[in-house]
């Protein structure tokens, strides 16, 4: 019989089934929402807590690390694991967590050490509540991870037909003065930023200084020849073919991540140096910063102004957007600004902005100015509806395939309603803003925490606007599957599919498959585990995130690859059986290799049996083989290039949006 609760609170009791001897934590004392249980972990203990809620309850509760990193595990009453902490932040203070019961209790909190560490904790239940049916206290639920005097925060902003249904900031804007997220406040909102560049080149194009389908070489002759035409265009949908410069720039050492100057002239150096494009212009959607870069300029060299001054005269004023502005440089001064933070060993960082952005992202503004900008789409003051029009009208591919995404925006639906929406990411800094076109409704998501999920916005949308929305969640693909009866499909057939799948656009980035006991998971890298759902007797619903994969098999009717289904379609290539080479193998990729595009030399090694790289300014990683001459590590992947006779003479490198980019062997 399911449990049902009269009140909001449900307590959290200590159990003493533990793997070890426990210190600190009573069987008498209950923990309920505000009250904080201690406990010592020795090597070996298992400290785990009773969690009685029903279906569709709301919990949130931290883990007070005093003197122990530790693991946090939620189970259900079945034994089986829902979700798994153990966060990049840092080994010692507070580790939070929240999720959502999908069913009834009793839930089991676990809490373990970290790789044997021993120590003193507290465990703090700090919400415990119905999932909200209202959106605006949904909206709470959602960002009180956020909103605290000790994390960054965020701001959330709904409007429909001009009208502000709810617009509200948490947590801290800036951490070292104490200063809160507000909606006023202005925030970096990443590649949000690419709407605004690709309006000012239609912009430009509507006042006749340029044509979409002018060879870009016409405005920046600088450029090379790659025998193959770049247009306009090309930049504007992700189709150029030319590299992506920030995945470039940190496979050459720079780190990104710690603030190292790009200066904006780079990306002409950039462009010289490649020699040869990644497809041909037009055949293939790559996500490309290079291409917003170049359009910034061409802005520029059309105009005669800076884009930042370009900006300010053609788009934001005019429009009355006060409180929005290209940044020109990390260096320049933002007013009432919120500050990037990442989560690190020794608590939250400031982590500065990305140099060399302006026109693949490099705007602050506020979430009020975002309406203003998006309620320009219907009933345009500046510009008109061709430009918008085509803007929102998904690119055609040269093999007759839709894209998804326009220009400078991705186009798609949400629960059968057409979504106009990009997203944002600094090194930081998190951003949102989608647009419903037949509602005239919008919403925005900023956060200054590199931990922010901006896709919460979505899920707000579709609980501002419900009656708008088709019922079903999951939307078409799940509502062909949803008579599918889950507990029929049979746990023996998962291992059809159990295994790692690398994205065919980052062979790097694999997802991996697992199954305990008849729970299925799939795991992204660098993330915790996340339980899924069969819908058919080939797909599946992920139950903590808006996405779900599909199955395909070969000829021989073997599984053989996947799809992502998450904000867009991203096929993944199954890894099969691992090729595994001997030391005396391995020795032959031992060597130094240089690269003449980036400057940059790798050194491989061999260290306790396997092989390691090494650059000077990244730190260290091993190499893991995926196939013949072909291995994965920190975050790339290699291919190596025999001669005639069989010695390695180099290899090709590639991280996703960046690749085959050379390695020749000099010793």
């Amino acid at each position: 019989m399911a449990l049902r609760l009269s009140g909001p609170f449900v307590g959290l009791v200590v159990s003493l089934s533990l793997a070890g001897p426990i210190a600190g934590v009573q069987a008498q004392d209950e923990l309920q929402v505000g009250r904080t249980l201690s406990g010592t972990l020795a090597s070996g203990d298992t400290a785990s807590y009773t969690l009685n809620a029903p279906e569709d309850f709301f919990v949130f509760a931290e883990v007070d690390q005093l003197s122990v990193d530790v693991v946090v595990r939620v189970l259900d009453a079945e034994g089986k694991q829902r979700i798994r902490v153990h966060g990049p932040g840092p080994a010692r203070g507070p580790e939070r967590f929240n999720f959502e019961t999908t069913g009834d209790g009793p839930f089991t909190v676990q809490v373990i050490p970290f790789e044997e560490e021993i120590g003193g904790f507290t465990i703090t239940l700090l919400r415990l509540e119905e999932v909200e049916t209202d959106p605006k206290k949904l909206a709470d639920q959602l960002m009180a991870p956020y909103d605290l005097d000790d994390t960054p925060g965020g701001v959330i902003h709904v409007w429909k037909d001009g009208r502000t249904l709810y617009s509200k900031g948490y947590g801290m804007a800036n951490l070292a003065y104490g200063i809160t997220f507000e909606p006023e406040t202005r925030t970096n909102i990443g590649s949000t930023s690419k709407q605004f560049t690709a309006f000012a080149v239609m912009l430009q194009a509507d006042r006749g200084h340029l044509s979409l389908d002018d060879d870009i070489r016409i405005h920046v002759p600088e450029l090379p020849e790659f025998g193959e035409v770049i247009t306009v265009r090309h930049l504007m949908t992700h189709t150029s073919g030319l590299r992506e410069f920030l995945n470039l720039l940190s496979m050459s050492g720079r780190r990104l991540d710690h603030g190292d100057w790009i200066d904006r002239s780079e990306l002409i150096d950039i462009v010289q140096r490649q020699p040869k494009l990644q497809n041909s212009p037009g055949a293939e959607w790559n996500y490309n910063n290079t291409a917003f870069g170049l359009a910034a300029l061409i802005v520029e060299r059309t105009s005669g102004q800076d884009f930042h001054v370009f900006m300010q005269e053609s788009v934001f004023a005019p429009l009355g957007m006060t409180e929005t502005a290209v940044r020109p440089s990390p260096e320049h001064i933002i007013e009432n600004r919120s500050e990037g933070y990442a989560p690190s060993s020794d608590g939250f960082i400031e982590t500065g902005d990305l140099g060399g952005a302006v026109g693949a992202g490099a705007i602050y503004t506020t979430v009020a100015d975002l309406q203003t900008w998006v309620e320009n789409y219907a009933t345009p003051r500046v510009g008109n509806v061709d430009i918008f029009e085509q803007m929102m009208t998904s690119y055609v591919l040269t093999d007759g395939e839709e894209t998804g995404y326009g220009y400078g925006l991705q186009v798609d639906e949400q629960r059968g309603l057409r979504r106009i929406h990009h997203g944002g990411a600094d090194v930081a800094h998190r951003s949102m803003l989608a647009y419903y076109p037949s509602i005239n409704a919008g919403i925005t998501a900023q956060s200054n925490h590199a931990g922010f999920d901006s896709n919460v916005a979505f899920r707000i949308a579709s609980a501002f606007f419900v009656d708008d929305m088709e019922a079903d969640d999951q939307g078409s693909e799940a509502a062909a599957t949803e008579s599918f009866d889950a507990t029929s499909y049979e746990p023996e057939r998962f291992d059809e599919v159990a295994g790692q799948y690398a994205m065919d656009a980052d062979p790097a980035f694999i997802l991996t498959l697992s199954q305990e006991d008849e729970t299925f998971y799939v795991q992204a890298p660098g993330r915790e585990s996340i339980e899924i759902v069969p819908t058919s007797d080939s797909t599946f619903t992920l139950t903590l995130v808006e996405a779900s994969v599909v199955f395909h098999r070969n000829a021989d009717g073997q599984v053989d690859a996947l799809t992502l289904n998450q904000n867009g379609q991203q096929r993944a290539t199954r890894l099969m059986d691992a090729w595994d080479p001997d030391e005396k193998t391995l020795t032959t990729f031992v060597g130094r290799y240089f690269s003449e595009e980036l400057e940059t030399f790798y050194d491989v090694d061999l260290v306790e049996g396997g092989l390691v790289v090494t650059q000077r300014r990244i730190p260290s990683w091993e190499l893991t083989a995926r196939a013949e001459d072909k291995f994965l590590g920190g975050g790339l992947s290699f291919s190596f290039e025999r001669d005639r006779n069989g010695v390695v003479m180099g290899f090709y490198v590639a991280n996703g949006r960046t690749r085959d980019v050379r390695f020749e062997r000099m010793r």
